[in-house]
């Protein structure tokens, strides 16, 4: 009877042996062994052994790539208190396991001293715009610190970012009222700029069309100098000479706008003379013009030929007068 008693007991006391021998460690996990308080060794992944009473775990350290969100506020070189997060990613160094656990009591707070430190000696040297800017500057500049100073404690710094800049809530709105202003005067120049546009192309345009327009009145006008030209050759073959060919071709285009003006149902009143008299009164004046302007002429071709005899007899030849259109 004695023996059944003591078979369960002989079994439970084997396997608390058994489970005080034998232990697991874990993928990227290392295991510290302590004789008696003493350091002794350092496992790694694995099916382990230690010496129940003798030998005891005294503790666990993780070696995976370990993250640590630091918030840190400080006041910039134009005086906004601004907040910063800086996300710094560490790893303990597999060669250095001893370091790591018996140097630093506290890793988390000992990274988030000296992330302060250098946050809060860099950003004061830069403006609010230069923080947004040089981000990577300050990012650079933590992880240079917290690598000398942490290495020394088994701890390699993998990368340090600056993941958040949080200004104070009324310097924010009044950067978005600066940025709203702004994309507004671009946008009033973006306007004005089309409308100036536009005002140059219709003035282009109006001088186009009026460079268009003069070119068909000085056109017309050519044709119709032409068309007057051809008919007092015309009657000048039949034995008509000019003055009275001028005269008969304004007669005959002042009954054509009687005539034409007569036709029309819808034009305004005009009133000219129309008798006989006046279209003899309109050839009359039409001859002493011309007469006139042949006299002038004359007199004018006769002192310019008395001038290049008289050049002529000095020995003084000058170049020929221009000639004067009657």
């Amino acid at each position: 009877m004695s023996n059944l008693i003591g078979l369960p007991i002989l079994i439970v006391l084997g396997l608390f042996l058994l489970f005080q021998v034998f232990f697991m460690v874990k993928q990227q996990t290392a295991v510290v062994i302590e004789n008696f308080g003493k350091f002794s060794s350092i496992r790694t992944s694995g099916l382990q052994l230690k010496i129940p009473i003798v030998q005891r775990i005294a503790g666990r350290v993780n070696l995976k790539i370990q993250q640590l969100d630091v918030m840190v506020e400080t006041k910039t070189k134009d005086d906004v208190f601004v907040k910063l997060k800086i996300s710094v990613q560490f790893q303990i160094i597999r060669t250095n396991v001893y370091d790591a656990f018996y140097k630093l009591q506290s890793p988390h707070d000992q990274i988030t001293s000296y992330v302060f430190d250098v946050v809060r000696a860099e950003v004061p040297k830069m403006k609010l715009d230069d923080v947004f800017e040089r981000k990577d500057n300050i990012a650079i500049a933590v992880k240079r610190e917290l690598n000398e100073a942490m290495v020394n404690y088994g701890y390699d710094i993998i990368k340090t970012l600056v993941t958040d800049i949080d200004p104070d809530v009324q310097v924010k709105e009044a950067m978005n009222r600066i940025n709203a202003a702004e994309r507004e005067k671009v946008a009033a120049e973006y306007e004005a700029e089309a409308s100036r546009i536009m005002i140059v192309a219709k003035a282009r345009a109006e001088a186009e069309s009026k460079r268009l327009q003069g070119q068909g009145i000085a056109d017309q006008r050519r044709e119709i100098a032409r068309g007057l030209e051809e008919s007092v050759d015309v009657l000048n073959n039949v034995g008509i000479n000019s003055q009275e060919a001028s005269a008969l071709i304004v007669v005959t285009q002042h009954y054509d706008t009687l005539q034409s003006l007569g036709e029309k149902t819808n034009s305004n009143l005009i009133l000219m003379p129309n008798t006989p008299q006046a279209g003899s009164n309109m050839l009359n004046e039409m001859i002493t013009s011309f007469a006139a302007s042949n006299l002038l002429g004359e007199e004018m071709k006769k002192e310019n030929e008395a001038k290049g005899i008289v050049n002529k007899k000095r020995g003084k030849r000058k170049p020929p007068t221009e000639d004067f259109e009657y």
